[in-house]
């Protein structure tokens, strides 16, 4: 196990629910408090007496405590949640579809976004104003599309691979604070988990064994990187649904030299299957001429006429026939 996952186990930080109030009420009252503040504003205005610059004070206060407030008014859509921090320290999470309203002075925290800064474009002279990006998280089952990568096999042959992992995040605490990142997180972890299952096992057998290979056994080896990925990344919180494997090939500078040798072992196996066939042939062939005394061989004339029957058979062209017009020998 890592130094750092050690340090994450001693230090774990662990899931809090909270339920904010309810945000409908929350605005309808710092809305009538925003109108009331700016009405005893205008009254201290109106009466230049100790009782109107009290008024304009009350006023300002409200004013400036319901503008505060509305900072505190969050929207949280189906199958989302947000991390609150208090400053500094982790507030707690909502992770229920509403309106809802939480102390005006937490702020959502969420390192997988990141605001997006201003920028000028000289040829048109515009300029775009930098925002800020929703730092809610999503709960939603998401694809990750893991690019191909060439990794080397059990016996060293260089391989190409692909995968998709379909993940979600089930502990938003861990996910924000025990990584820096879980979407860059999960990327290098699905990297390393393909190269380390992959380099177990080797491309194909040639041999007929019924050992496990990346493209005999691609629901296997699936099966395993989703373990071994999920292991990886527990202590950012994410569950790993499923991983495949969407692209598997040899790489370009052994490729042609493989082809060769798929080539060769299917035309070995393909004569195999000739021989066995032309043999069996032959063997018929005799036994159906000894049973109905068509003609009787000697050894010799059998010889010959299982060696011209084999080539018959197991020769790549059409065999030319030469009639024997006259004797038998």
């Amino acid at each position: 196990m890592s130094e750092a996952s050690e340090v994450l186990q001693h230090t774990p930080v662990e899931e809090k629910i909270i339920k904010g109030y309810n945000g409908y009420a929350a605005l309808f009252l710092m809305l009538f408090i925003l109108l009331a503040s700016i009405a005893m504003i205008v009254l201290g205005c109106i009466w230049p007496n100790v009782l109107g610059i009290v008024g304009i004070v009350l006023g300002c206060i409200l004013l400036t405590a319901a503008s505060i407030s509305l900072a505190g008014l969050k929207v949280v859509a189906p199958k989302e949640a947000i991390v609150l921090v208090l400053f500094g320290k982790y507030y707690g999470t909502i992770n229920k579809d509403g309106f809802y309203f939480v102390n005006p002075f937490c702020t959502t925290f969420n390192p997988a976004t990141s605001s997006v800064p201003a920028t000028i474009n000289p040829a048109t002279a515009s300029v775009t104003i930098g925002t800020t990006r929703d730092r809610k998280i999503s709960l939603k089952a998401m694809t990750l599309n893991n690019e191909k990568q060439t990794v080397n096999d059990e016996i060293g042959n260089p391989v190409i691979i692909g995968t998709i992992v379909i993940w979600r995040v089930v502990n938003t605490a861990k996910a924000v604070f025990n990584v820096n990142n879980y979407k860059t997180f999960l990327s290098i972890q699905c990297d390393s988990a393909t190269r380390n299952i992959t380099r177990l096992y080797p491309y194909d057998v040639s041999d007929g064994s019924d050992e496990k290979t990346l493209r005999g056994s691609s629901q296997e080896i699936a099966d395993m990187m989703k373990q071994d990925l999920q292991e990886r990344v527990a202590i950012a919180g994410l569950e790993i649904l499923e991983v495949r494997i969407t692209h598997l090939s040899y790489a370009p500078e052994i490729a042609a030299a493989m082809l060769q040798r798929q080539q060769a072992e299917a035309i070995i196996a393909a004569r195999q299957k000739i021989v066995e066939g032309a043999v069996g042939m032959v063997e018929m062939a005799l036994q159906h001429l000894n049973e109905n005394d068509v003609v009787e061989l000697d050894e010799e004339r059998k010889a010959a006429m299982v060696s011209n029957l084999l080539v018959v058979l197991c020769g790549n062209k059409d065999a030319q026939p030469i009639v024997n017009s006259g004797s038998i020998y």
